[in-house]
């Protein structure tokens, strides 16, 4: 099903797309940012919760400034000092995060109408042209992004891009999970497992240093599932960096093209949990630290901690640290990659 999701300042209207499953589950995007807007699932009494903050029309997401289910792109997360250097040549973005660009550095994807491709019954996909110099990046870039909602409960997202000069990729999805329900407050009693041994540790503005940072006997390790506020207040340096959570776990078994688990979720008060899975070699862990007097779904005002985010991707800076997973496309390479939300009851 097809609705109109209002329209954009620019006099553009955005269209948002339903997609039901027959298990109850029922998931709505938007052409809009290629955002995911909605998340309903049954709770452990058969109620239906949706579960992904956001926004109740196109307006918000156009005026709001964090990323609620957004698509990201050219290249997630953080670039140190917004430079890079590619093919002998050095290439500057717009410093939107202190001194550093994040996200792209402006003109952002997720502000954007993107075409509608390729629909059927379970998926719905999305793409975007970015021309060579978009965002500051080089290379024409056609990129698709497609949301299938399988029978098994499974948000799967895939992602391809193809560049015609050397480029840098690092697509992810940016929604703020709540598994209580979008308004029902702070997440800092739902649990979490990353299947990861390290963290890249990062400077005061985010920024790895290029260390791997063992987890084990600190308050970064979710090796075993613990609430989300156990040690998020802890005297630990990281922690007070980032106010919270917001780091990149290196998650293990990685080999490329193989989509495995590398993380649980679990909310006791609902019974839903949610496990992710990804051919990427990273997630970030991102707990809300920032997020302040947004107005969001059904009126409600959303603060921070009140989501948290497990965005799959290979490491801040990673084109400036040789050690890291590589984001540099080549032209006529395929980007291809996946992730899988799947929603229990337990």
């Amino acid at each position: 099903m097809t609705h109109s999701f209002g329209m954009t300042s620019k006099g553009e209207e955005a269209r948002l797309f339903t997609i039901q499953n027959g298990k109850g589950m029922e998931i709505k995007v938007s052409d809009y940012g290629a955002a995911l807007v909605q998340v309903r699932v049954p709770d452990k009494e058969g109620r239906l919760l949706d579960v992904v903050l956001g926004y109740d029309e196109v307006q918000g997401y156009e005026a709001g400034n964090a990323f609620f289910g957004a698509t990201i792109g050219r290249v997630a997360n953080r670039i140190g000092n917004g430079v890079f250097q590619l093919g002998g040549r050095t290439y500057e973005l717009t410093r939107n995060d202190g001194q550093n660009a994040l996200h792209g550095g402006r003109d952002f994807y997720n502000k954007r109408i993107w075409k509608t491709g390729k629909t059927g019954e379970d998926y719905v996909e999305f793409l975007l042209d970015s021309p060579s110099g978009d965002q500051g990046f080089p290379g024409n870039v056609k990129i698709s992004v497609t949301y299938t909602l399988t029978k098994d409960n499974e948000i799967k997202i895939h992602y391809r891009a193809v560049p015609d000069a050397d480029t840098l990729i690092n697509l992810t999805n940016h929604s703020y999970f709540n598994l209580s329900g979008h308004a029902s407050g702070t997440v800092l009693a739902q649990e979490v497992m990353l299947d990861a041994d390290a963290y890249a540790r990062a400077d005061s503005q985010s920024i790895p240093t290029g260390e791997y940072a063992p987890v084990a006997g600190t308050p970064m390790d979710f090796n075993v599932s613990k609430p989300i506020g156990r040690d998020i207040e802890a005297d630990f340096e990281q922690l007070k960096f980032t106010g919270g959570y917001d780091h990149n776990y290196v998650t293990d078994n990685y080999a490329k093209g193989n989509v495995r688990s590398i993380a649980t979720a679990y909310c006791r008060e609902s019974g839903i949990g949610m496990e992710v899975s990804s051919d990427c070699p990273c997630v970030q862990f991102y707990a809300g630290n920032f997020v302040k007097d947004e107005k969001g779904k059904n009126g409600h005002v959303y603060h921070e901690r009140y989501g948290f985010c497990l965005e799959t991707q290979v490491e801040p800076n990673a084109v400036n640290v040789e050690d890291f997973h590589s984001p540099i496309l080549l032209p006529g390479e395929e980007y291809s990659s996946e992730t899988v939300y799947r929603f229990f009851v337990k």
